[in-house]
C-alpha cells in the first residue's frame, strides 16, 4: 500500500470536507494530510491519503461523493518539496545564511536528494518569538537556523518547546549576544557555515561524525 496525494475541487458548502473525510474512512483510508482554501468560489482541497493499492479506485470512490466537481492526482508535498529547513532572523546576517544554505540545497538536488530551504525575514524579538511558535504548524520541518545578532529571552523559552515537541529537530544558531545559544543544537560564528551545514546535517550523506556533533560550540571548525 502507497500514500497517494489528490486536488479536489468541490461546491463551496458546509461540511463538504467531512462528507469527503467520512466516505474516504469507511474505506479504510488514512488520511494524513490535508489543506483546504477557497478559489474562484469553489473548494479546493489538497489531501494525502495512505492505505492506497489502487489509485483508479480511490479516484472512482472520490468523484462518487456529492458535491465533488473533479478530483486529480497530484506529487505527495514530501516527493516535490522534501526536507525542509527553515531560516529565520533579519538584516544582512539571516540574508548570507539563507542564501547559503538555498546554494548547497541546489547542490544536493542536483543529486537527487530533495531539500527545500525557506526563509522568514522578521525583525523584532516579539516578532521572531511568534515565528518559532508557528513552526509547530508546519510540515516536514527538519531543521531550523535563527540567524541575527541577538536574540533571547521569550525566543530562548519558545525554541525549549518546540525542541520538547520535535525531538528530531535539529535547531542551529548563529553565535551572537543573548542566551538562545545555551539551548540550540549547535552553535556557528559565520553566516555561510550555518546555512551550509543546516543542509548537510539533514542530507541523507552522513557529513559529519559524532566526534564533530557532539561539540555543541562549533566555533574551532567553523573558522
Amino acid at each position: 500500500m502507497s500514500t497517494m496525494a489528490v486536488n479536489i475541487k468541490t461546491v463551496e458548502k458546509v461540511g463538504v470536507l467531512h462528507t469527503i473525510a467520512s466516505k474516504l474512512s469507511e474505506l479504510n483510508f488514512n488520511i494524513l494530510y490535508t489543506h483546504l482554501f477557497l478559489k474562484d468560489d469553489h473548494g479546493r482541497i489538497y489531501m494525502e491519503v495512505s492505505g492506497v493499492d489502487d489509485e483508479n479506485y480511490l479516484l472512482e470512490k472520490i468523484r462518487e461523493i456529492p458535491d465533488v466537481i473533479s478530483v486529480k492526482l497530484h506529487k505527495t508535498l514530501k516527493s516535490t518539496f522534501g526536507k525542509r529547513i527553515i531560516v529565520i532572523g533579519d538584516g544582512i546576517r539571516m540574508a548570507e545564511t539563507l542564501q547559503a544554505a538555498i546554494m548547497e540545497a541546489d547542490i544536493h538536488n542536483r543529486s537527487g536528494e530533495c531539500i527545500s530551504v525557506d526563509g522568514m525575514i522578521i525583525n523584532g524579538g516579539l516578532e521572531i518569538q511568534q515565528a518559532v511558535k508557528s513552526l509547530t504548524k508546519l510540515p516536514r520541518v527538519e531543521a531550523v537556523v535563527l540567524s541575527g545578532s541577538m536574540m533571547g529571552g521569550l525566543i530562548t523559552e519558545e525554541i525549549l518547546k518546540l525542541k520538547d515537541e520535535n525531538k528530531d529537530l535539529i535547531i542551529i544558531s548563529l553565535d551572537m549576544i543573548g542566551d538562545l545559544i545555551s539551548v540550540v543544537d549547535h552553535v556557528i560564528n559565520d553566516t555561510n557555515r550555518a546555512g551550509t551545514m543546516a543542509v548537510k546535517l539533514v542530507s541523507d550523506k552522513n557529513y559529519y561524525n559524532n566526534e564533530i556533533l557532539d561539540n555543541k560550540f562549533l566555533r574551532k571548525i567553523s573558522r
